[in-house]
């Protein structure tokens, strides 16, 4: 199992995502994460006001992204089986230890 180290952002932590016909989208960043032994870096998603109600699940969205120094973020589709276990992985024990954080 590879080493995570998972990266909460703060409350102000958004981004805008255009979709196939150009119209952009307000996202909220959950959270971001790094895999030690490939060096890719993930980011999970929200549509901006998804979370304001607690009886409904989220809509979830996952990127590998690059962020260079100086340079513009750009992100990426998850195209394999073995990006997306982990995620799913790590998605849960995000939403885990959130739940125990309501309690």
């Amino acid at each position: 199992m590879s080493e995570f180290q998972i990266n909460q952002p703060g409350d102000d932590d958004r981004i805008v995502i255009p979709d196939e016909n150009g119209d952009e989208h307000l996202f909220q960043v959950l959270f971001t994460f790094d895999v030690d032994s490939t060096g890719n870096s993930y980011m999970v998603l929200a549509p901006e006001g998804s979370n304001e109600s607690e009886d409904e699940e989220i809509e979830v969205h996952a990127f590998r992204y690059e962020e260079p120094e100086g340079g513009d973020l750009s992100l990426y589709p998850i195209e394999t089986d073995e990006e997306w276990n982990m995620v799913e992985e790590l998605l849960n024990t995000f939403a885990e230890e959130d739940l125990e954080e309501e309690n």
